[in-house]
């Protein structure tokens, strides 16, 4: 198997996340930020990975399996990292929103390529914006400080409402594509 360069980024970007959790508990005052810039690094290979996939056409089966994977890995472990630190019912609770989603939309996935209908839950630009919101809100979190007057944290809670939101409107979206198939008789 040849690794390709999108590969190599998705391999980075799980490796960074033991780096992430490590950061995040160091005794240092300056730990937030370093763990939003680890963080924000991973959510930016994510980005480069998929443009140089698709600009340079190089696509693996490797890559397409490794790249949602990773997404979900990193997106999870923040989370938990995030909810550590805020252990407020609120937080806890779009954390649980994000997460279950994502759980529940990979087993769709998976089980519609069982049965041959993998085309109907392909990624659709809800969910692109959704992880664009989900990142952003996830770094914002990480950082926890105020930042030219602006209150980060906040911000960053209500944007995760958001990709809560998101979330769930576009995991209703893949179920209903999802549902001819799942009332079939098997």
């Amino acid at each position: 198997m040849t690794l390709t360069i999108p590969t190599l980024l998705t391999l980075f970007r799980i490796l960074l996340i033991p780096v992430l959790v490590a950061v995040f508990y160091l005794p240092y005052a300056w730990t937030n930020i370093a763990a939003a810039a680890i963080f924000l690094l991973g959510a930016s290979t994510d980005w480069l990975d998929g443009w140089i996939a698709r600009r340079f056409r190089m696509f693996s089966a490797f890559g397409a399996f490794l790249d949602p994977v990773a997404d979900k890995l990193t997106v999870a472990f923040a989370l938990l990292l995030v909810v550590e630190r805020h252990d407020t019912p609120w937080m806890a609770l779009l954390s649980a929103i994000i997460i279950g989603r994502e759980i529940t939309i990979s087993a769709l996935r998976e089980w519609m390529a069982q049965v041959g209908a993998h085309g109907l839950v392909k990624v659709a630009g809800l969910g692109k914006l959704k992880t664009i919101v989900q990142m952003v809100a996830i770094t914002c979190l990480l950082f926890e400080e105020d930042l030219l007057g602006l209150p980060v944290f906040r911000i960053g809670e209500w944007l995760l409402a958001v990709a809560a939101t998101l979330t769930l409107w576009s995991g209703w979206d893949y179920l209903r594509a999802a549902w001819p198939a799942m009332r079939q008789k098997g």
